[in-house]
């Protein structure tokens, strides 16, 4: 394959990377915290098309245009900004300085999760992250913090950017996961999803390589947090996204797959349950990317991150022509006047991931 077509082949996938999670954070944004009973029961079946989020989803996104991203997306490109402007090279204070930013300027703060939330308060005010939330007297942290999906959620680049390396994809992520995701949990859940897109833009990607990146990248993000991170109980990443894949190809239905998902595995805010729960469905979608954003969407809770965690697999599989193309141009129309060109920022990140 020449330089010049492997260049458009892999600016495509990015590009479908960044979008179907930007439209998979904008889906499910309508239907955050319900349940998949109330979903279909409002909607008569499955919610397949942008809906104007409610007043009463916890994603606060009742003022989003139709087809406009949340915190989730907004974290993404922010970070897939500073990756373009450091060439690749992600230091600890350039991620700081790039969620510092995204804190300082995007319109979709207001939809900061419970981790992060925290850890930005604490930079601004220069107290110590690692201090956030110590039991008593103590300098322990308590196991839940840091463990939710917020690493997971908007990682992506991380992957784009390496590709098929998986190992820098995996460093690169652990810079993301400091300070505020710096469990094993969170270290291990944005692992998988980095070395998951870093291969699934590779030429000869399938669903089942990818799901074998995924789980190399958790079990390599475990080894990275007993180095750097810290230990806490909780589930295995790896362990509960193999129970997700299993259940996957298990289900003969969107309804049925949902259900065994959020049975078994768990579909909250919980990094332990919603990234497996995005892996499942990317499986049980066939690496669709509407499909696989449609299932995040409809499994209820956390349905936006779950959504875009499985959109940006999915797109970086199938590549930007596989999305339905009058729902892209509804999702950039309301994201057009907000604080990236997605078009953009792939060819950024594609010119740093075509000398990889």
């Amino acid at each position: 394959m020449s330089r010049s077509t492997r260049e458009k082949r892999l600016y495509d996938h990015i590009l479908g990377a960044l979008a179907a999670a930007g439209m998979g954070d904008a889906l499910g944004a309508a239907t955050e915290q319900w349940h998949h009973t109330e979903i279909f029961a409002k909607f008569g079946g499955p919610l397949r098309a942008f809906q104007q989020p409610p007043p009463d989803t916890w994603s606060g996104a009742e003022s989003n245009k139709l087809g406009q991203v949340t915190d989730d997306a907004s974290q993404m490109y922010y970070l897939a900004h500073k990756l373009i402007e450091c060439n690749g090279f992600l230091t600890r204070e350039d991620w700081v300085a790039c969620l510092l930013q995204w804190a300082d300027e995007s319109p979709h703060v207001g939809n900061m999760g419970p981790t992060t939330r925290l850890v930005v308060e604490a930079l601004r005010e220069g107290k110590d992250p690692n201090l956030v939330g110590c039991i008593g007297t103590s300098n322990r942290q308590p196991a839940s913090h840091g463990a939710t999906n917020g690493a997971a959620m908007r990682v992506a680049p991380a992957g784009l950017v390496h590709p098929g390396d998986m190992d820098a994809a995996c460093n690169t992520a652990l810079t993301t996961c400091i300070p505020s995701h710096n469990t094993q949990i969170a270290i291990s859940s944005a692992c998988a999803i980095a070395a998951g897109v870093a291969h699934a833009v590779e030429h000869g990607a399938d669903v089942f390589s990818v799901v074998q990146a995924c789980l190399y990248g958790a079990r390599r993000g475990e080894e990275l947090a007993k180095e750097h991170g810290r230990i806490v109980p909780g589930p295995s990443i790896l362990v509960r996204s193999e129970v997700a894949v299993t259940l996957a190809l298990r289900a003969q239905s969107l309804s049925e797959v949902i259900t065994l998902i959020e049975n078994h595995v768990g579909n909250s805010v919980d990094a332990c349950q919603s990234v497996p729960a995005a892996i499942g469905l990317f499986v049980f979608s066939k690496g669709d990317p509407l499909e696989s954003i449609v299932g995040g969407t409809n499994i209820g809770n956390d349905t936006d991150t779950i959504a875009a965690i499985a959109g940006a697999l999915a797109g970086a599989l199938s590549g930007v022509d596989a999305l339905p193309q009058s729902m892209y141009k509804t999702f950039c129309a309301a994201n057009a006047d907000d604080e990236f060109d997605i078009e953009e920022l792939a060819r950024g990140l594609t010119s740093i991931a075509i000398k990889e």
